[in-house]
């Protein structure tokens, strides 16, 4: 692990693979860390690839700003872009999970000079979930914890009973929940990752246009978090080489329970 001082802030960041490898950036979502990923690493160190993956904003122990303002998408997305100048990447493969991908999809569709591919996992294209979200009430229904993570009341009711909300949220990875778990009572580490929720505004993804980079998304039909026409309907939103790439009986966190799977789209997207 290395210590990445960027925009005021020090971001943790686990480098792995040949130093000559394609850079290879990823994006951890919540209420997981850079860990999400220790399952496909070695895959992708294997083929030659080089890897950074970043402790985001209200993770990493040095980057957890006080006020909720600090959290916006321009914000750690802006993150992303200042690590890579620090390590002197001038553009890198990014593999985005949860609010990882949405990191992901700001970047590709604003910065695309940055971005080599983008792998997108769990989270679609934004455009493509405000569709659904307006076309089908059932999308309402799996977004409505986002606004309960908002709450002031949040951090008490994720950690209450030995933090069984946690745990239930995590179930389908089993006992690499509780790295997590343990994670989230280091001070300022859950409030920084529910901060990423109560400054959310659909204004930030509202103007979000078209990715203009290779792309993969991929989509697990299990998730209850994002629904099939979202996942369809981001073929929309890419003008590039694209996948869907659908995942049968797999959940939400899928870098953990799919492993596998996950690095063979990673590999064929950046095409080692």
């Amino acid at each position: 692990m290395i210590e990445v001082k960027a925009r005021g802030l020090t971001f943790d960041v686990h480098e792995g693979g040949p130093e000559d490898g394609e850079p290879v950036l990823l994006l951890h979502g919540f209420p997981q860390d850079s860990r999400e990923f220790d399952l496909i690493l070695p895959r992708l160190h294997e083929a030659g690839l080089r890897t950074y993956a970043m402790d985001q904003r209200g993770c990493s122990p040095g980057a957890r700003p006080a006020d909720v303002s600090a959290y916006t998408l321009t914000a750690v997305a802006a993150d992303a872009i200042a690590v890579l100048d620090a390590l002197g990447v001038d553009s890198a493969h990014l593999v985005g999970h949860d609010w990882g991908a949405q990191v992901g999809w700001q970047l590709a569709a604003r910065h695309p000079d940055r971005v080599r591919t983008l792998t997108a996992i769990s989270v679609p294209h934004p455009r493509a979930l405000m569709l659904a979200l307006r076309v089908r009430p059932s999308q309402k229904a799996r977004l409505a914890y986002f606004e309960v993570f908002r709450r002031p009341f949040a951090e008490r009711m994720l950690l209450a009973q030995h933090a069984l909300a946690l745990r239930l949220m995590l179930r389908p990875i089993g006992m690499r929940a509780e790295q997590y778990v343990a994670a989230m009572r280091e001070p300022g580490r859950l409030t920084g990752g529910l901060n990423w929720y109560r400054a959310y505004d659909s204004s930030q993804v509202a103007s979000l246009g078209v990715v203009t980079v290779p792309t993969t998304y991929v989509w697990s039909d299990k998730d209850g978090v994002v629904g099939l026409t979202a996942a369809l309907r981001t073929r929309d939103w890419v003008r590039a080489d694209y996948q869907l790439v659908a995942m049968r009986g797999v959940s939400h966190w899928v870098p953990e329970q799919a492993p596998r799977e996950l690095a063979d789209a990673v590999l064929a997207r950046i095409g080692v």
